[in-house]
């Protein structure tokens, strides 16, 4: 028998790394005299499901999940991670992110902690996601885990899942009417193909402003333009960003006549954006 005090913070970090049971992990310790790589040995020997291989490793793949309450005022977006796109398309494993978003609208929390500390129901157990990432970890044999949570509320908010799970956008708008899902959902997709930095001019960080400023004028000095020319050129080019860069000012996808600001108005007058998330794999 071991003559080496095994305490609780070794039995949960050697469980934090295999994702083996509690009672599990303190036997191994004991039966190995506190020796960590030995005690993962003897997991692996017994039968253990080990995640312990797999915490280093990067996870890269994955899927988003968009998904909202059921009147719509609050959306959640979830990327979970593995590490092939194999185990990302995996029905099972979609299923289980899916579970996860589910408890987030359900629950509310704020964090990922909050998040992963909520009870999550696996094969008649009620486990802690965190737990039940472990338990994932053991049984897929690649490295699970949640690296973004986005929360979003508003008067309505629409989700919206782009490319097999790869990237997620909600958006909120700022009341309901007949067609605004159908245009949330436009906007969503605007929001996925372009990449906007801002919803408006107003709402663009001065630091991004500032940075666009420079780069033009050193552009604008580049082609030979006479410094008295610089100012008034530079403010075009910023111009010419916040109509390419903000949303309510893009071209809308769908009919290139119109701003997305437009196409808004026409659905219902007043109708705008309050504010979006837009959550890309791996980004």
């Amino acid at each position: 028998m071991s003559t080496v005090q095994i305490s609780a913070s070794d039995v949960n970090k050697l469980r934090q790394q295999t994702g083996a049971g509690m009672m599990d992990c303190k036997k191994a310790l004991t039966e190995t005299n506190g020796d960590f790589e030995a005690a993962i040995d003897f997991l692996r020997k017994k039968g253990a499901k080990v995640a312990a291989s797999r915490q280093d490793r990067e996870s890269n793949e994955g899927v988003i999940i968009a998904r909202t309450n059921n009147d719509n005022t609050r959306g959640v977006l979830i990327e979970v991670n593995c590490e092939t796109d194999f185990v990302a398309k995996n029905a099972a494993f979609i299923a289980f992110a899916n579970d996860i978003a589910n408890r987030a609208v359900d629950e509310r929390p704020t964090s990922i902690d909050e998040l992963t500390a909520l009870g999550v129901d696996v094969d008649n157990d009620r486990l802690t996601i965190a737990d039940a990432i472990l338990d994932q970890t053991g049984k897929i044999g690649e490295r699970i885990s949640i690296s973004k949570y986005e929360v979003l509320e508003g008067a309505r908010v629409v989700p919206y899942i782009h490319g097999n799970y790869r990237l997620g956008v909600l958006v909120a708008l700022n009341h309901v009417a007949e067609g605004v899902d159908e245009a949330g959902k436009d906007v969503a997709m605007q929001i996925a193909a372009m990449n906007p930095v801002a919803i408006d001019k107003g709402d663009v960080d001065a630091s991004t402003i500032q940075r666009e400023l420079e780069i033009a004028k050193e552009q604008i000095r580049a082609e030979g333009k006479p410094e008295e020319m610089v100012e008034k050129i530079s403010q075009g080019k910023l111009n010419k960003f916040y109509k390419d860069s903000t949303l309510l000012n893009q071209e809308f996808v769908k009919d290139s006549s119109k701003t997305v600001s437009q196409f808004l108005n026409t659905v219902d007058k007043g109708l705008t954006v309050t504010a979006f998330k837009r959550v890309a794999l791996g980004s």
